[in-house]
């Protein structure tokens, strides 16, 4: 005899279990229902201004320096020959190239062979060049940006000077400047 009398819902919930139903529902339920949305492998969204991708099954959120990480750590294998990267003159050599000493130094050999090194030579100083043009543009423009209205003087006072810069024409003269010129390097490269 039993203690306890069966519900509904409980025979309901056995039967579920047995069907392997395990999941579903032993109750009617009324009310609101969250729409759900199924993602597969390398699908990317954005949810309350996050953004998510699935990898290798797992659902992980997208970071905006994800890119960066790419770009500064090494991988512990050459992405071109397979090889561990233990040489002293890998990391420095895959933060340029993307690959490890031994592999830039076939490659640089087969250029040779073939009579384009100087040509390659001269276009890794050019982008160089590019590089050093783009940081130098920054800092100019960061410089002119810097609001120079008060200055603190020795004896701890603050002191307003007036005048000083026209702004939109320093900056309008630096980008001009810095135009022309990547577009003189750019030319150098072609």
């Amino acid at each position: 005899m039993l203690n306890k009398e069966f519900k509904r819902k409980d025979v309901e919930r056995m039967r579920n279990l047995i069907s392997g139903k395990a999941n579903s529902s032993s109750e009617t339920q009324i009310g609101y229902k969250k729409k759900t949305i199924e993602y597969k492998e390398g699908d990317i969204w954005t949810k309350n201004k996050k953004t998510w991708t699935i990898k290798n099954g797992i659902k992980q959120s997208v970071s905006k320096l994800d890119v960066i990480k790419k770009e500064i750590f090494m991988p512990l294998c050459c992405p071109k020959c397979k090889n561990v990267m233990k040489h002293s003159y890998d990391k420095p050599n895959y933060k340029i190239h993307k690959q490890c000493y031994d592999c830039q130094i076939k490659f640089e050999h087969k250029l040779r062979t073939h009579g384009k090194y100087e040509k390659y030579k001269q276009d890794l100083k050019i982008k160089n060049n590019l590089t050093e043009l783009e940081e130098i543009e920054s800092y100019l423009l960061s410089a002119i940006n810097i609001s120079n209205s008060s200055f603190i003087s020795e004896q701890g006072e603050i002191e307003r000077w007036m005048g000083g810069l026209d702004k939109k024409k320093m900056t309008k003269d630096v980008l001009k400047a810095t135009k022309k010129l990547r577009k003189n390097l750019k030319k150098q490269i072609k």
